[in-house]
């Protein structure tokens, strides 16, 4: 539990997303449904390449309802509520960067709201574990010494279960790493052991394909930032 506790974090969320449009107009009812479809790609792949550029927490906050209300008008794609959440994680680790803990635990319940509502329409899916983690270890970093027994734990099994979906997801290891980089070494943590499980990732970050232009795709940079800043 303890490795947990002094783990710090630091993530940059990015998404690269290409949304792919048929050019050809007919009059059918499949091409109908294909053009809305191709506005849906569309408008996502905006809204992703928008929270790659975000840097404030009014965007931020503006893009997680953005993301919301895709999810409620589209009612089947679990990744706007995804994008959602991960907009309001990034809100969090913010304000935690800037030593601001006031409304974190808020944020991450919204988080958490619309990982359920993603879960609904995709359960046990890799990526919205790994969200999962994100959310408890948001709530731990608020209080680490007494929450440590809670969120720490529920971080480690979120994780935990996560891998066991999809073991070969980067972004896990990519989370494990800066644990053990980033934890002291008296409570378990290595630099050394860190920058291997790094490295690894990247390799995996190197192979790894999304299933669609807007699946989650973030992580090899920060890899690439924290070898660079390792070495």
């Amino acid at each position: 539990m303890k490795k947990i506790i002094f783990a710090i974090t630091v993530l940059a969320f990015t998404q690269t997303a290409i949304a792919q449009q048929k050019t050809a107009v007919k009059t059918s009812t499949k091409t109908i449904s294909t053009s809305k479809s191709t506005d849906y790609e569309k408008t996502m792949a905006e809204k992703i390449s928008a929270l790659d550029q975000a840097t404030t927490l009014d965007a931020l906050s503006t893009l997680a309802n953005d993301f919301a209300k895709i999810g409620e008008k589209e009612k089947k794609q679990w990744l706007p509520f995804y994008y959602s959440a991960l907009a309001n994680i990034r809100k969090g680790r913010m304000l935690l960067q800037d030593n601001k803990n006031e409304g974190v635990d808020a944020i991450a319940d919204e988080a958490d709201k619309n990982i359920a509502l993603a879960e609904a329409l995709s359960p046990m899916n890799s990526e919205l574990f790994i969200l999962k983690k994100m959310t408890h270890s948001l709530r731990m970093r608020v209080n680490p010494m007494m929450r440590f027994r809670t969120e720490g734990d529920e971080a480690a099994k979120a994780l935990s279960v996560a891998k066991s979906l999809d073991a070969n997801n980067p972004r896990i290891m990519l989370l494990e790493a800066e644990d053990t980089y980033f934890t002291p070494k008296q409570y378990g943590g290595s630099k050394e052991k860190g920058l291997e499980m790094l490295k690894k990732s990247l390799d995996m970050f190197k192979k790894f394909t999304p299933k669609t232009a807007l699946d989650p795709n973030w992580g090899q940079k920060e890899a690439e930032n924290l070898i660079a800043r390792a070495q």
